[in-house]
């Protein structure tokens, strides 16, 4: 029986370029300059560290522009809110997402069953598995 998934996934290798070009504009630029400003990267998030909430949301700004270059949607980013930090700087967590949410996994196999095709499909962790008798 053929089959076939729904998935939606980032590519990584572009996110972490994106990093990189933003980890450089950010030591450059002179805006930035003495702000103590950093970026970390962990596989599920990327944390901007700096000493002014102001300059925590340029950082951001300028980590969503790369992403954007690199053809990367920000619909695969969550930011958070800026939180202050013991030194009295902030701190934002971008959230790296993937995968498909429960709710629109449900629509999506409520979908295909409303399309009356002759196809199963059910809910795998994070994608959706269409199988049918015919391709």
């Amino acid at each position: 029986m053929p089959s076939f998934d729904i998935v939606s996934q980032v590519q990584q290798n572009e996110v972490d370029n994106a990093f990189n070009q933003a980890q450089k504009e950010l030591a450059q630029r002179f805006d930035f300059k003495d702000t103590e400003t950093t970026m970390e990267r962990a596989p599920d998030a990327i944390t901007i560290h700096s000493s002014a909430e102001d300059r925590a949301k340029a950082a951001l700004t300028v980590l969503q522009d790369k992403l954007v270059k690199r053809k990367v949607s920000l619909r695969f980013t969550e930011p958070g809110k800026p939180e202050k930090t013991s030194k009295g700087g902030a701190r934002i967590v971008v959230k790296i997402k993937e995968g498909i949410e429960v709710e629109k996994a449900r629509a999506i196999v409520q979908t295909i069953k409303e399309s009356k095709l002759k196809v199963q499909a059910s809910i795998q962790e994070s994608q959706v598995r269409v199988t049918g008798k015919n391709k």
